[in-house]
């Protein structure tokens, strides 16, 4: 009679211990510092949108041969000189220099002519010429030289009037400003990097 009421030891431990279940324990394996991932919590990542990266971004296949790889070096030589002479160098930033760049660039400068009249001025002057050339020769290059020194004058303080006008607190200082625009001046026009934005005779 006494065994019809004891429980066998096996059905007391089934009692006693809880069930656990697979998330549970894989729960309670993890560390208290465990952060779940947004995959975890049903977000997702979105996506880079392709359309904000830049061309040049994208890899490009090797070249086939050393004259194709010859032809995309001429091709991206090409392509930094149009750039160059567009939007010119870091030394051409900035609304002071563009108001300088304009400045020389509508009106005729005496600068244009100085590297021709040098050479004329070399050959005339040379040792095998009369006299009579040779003394022509030193006074083109004079009047070149006082041209050239007249003109920059006239465009320094052109530019020195609007700058302090238009840019009252600019930061830029006026003698590069001034030697910006005469080495400017003495560039043929079609060589000037960046190009003329103005035409000659257009009001500043």
């Amino acid at each position: 009679m006494p065994s019809l009421f004891r429980r066998k030891s096996t059905d007391l431990v089934e009692e006693n211990v809880t069930q656990v279940t697979t998330d549970e324990a894989t729960e309670a394996a993890r560390s208290r510092g465990y952060t779940p991932s947004k995959k975890e919590l049903g977000k997702e990542t979105p996506k880079r949108p392709s359309a904000g990266r830049r061309p040049g971004a994208v890899e490009t296949r090797p070249p086939a041969n050393k004259q194709e790889a010859r032809e995309r070096r001429r091709v991206a030589r090409a392509e930094a000189a149009a750039e160059f002479r567009r939007e010119g160098g870091p030394r051409d930033r900035g609304p002071e220099k563009l108001l300088a760049r304009n400045v020389v660039d509508s009106r005729r400068t005496v600068g244009t002519w100085f590297f021709g009249g040098a050479l004329i001025v070399v050959l005339g002057s040379s040792a095998v010429m009369p006299p009579a050339v040779q003394l022509i020769s030193n006074l083109l290059w004079g009047a070149l030289a006082l041209g050239v020194v007249i003109d920059s004058i006239l465009i320094s303080r052109k530019i020195k009037n609007l700058v302090q006008r238009r840019f009252p607190k600019t930061e830029v200082r006026m003698g590069s400003l001034y030697l910006y625009a005469i080495m400017r001046g003495i560039t043929f026009r079609r060589m000037r990097a960046p190009a003329p934005q103005v035409k000659i005779g257009e009001k500043i």
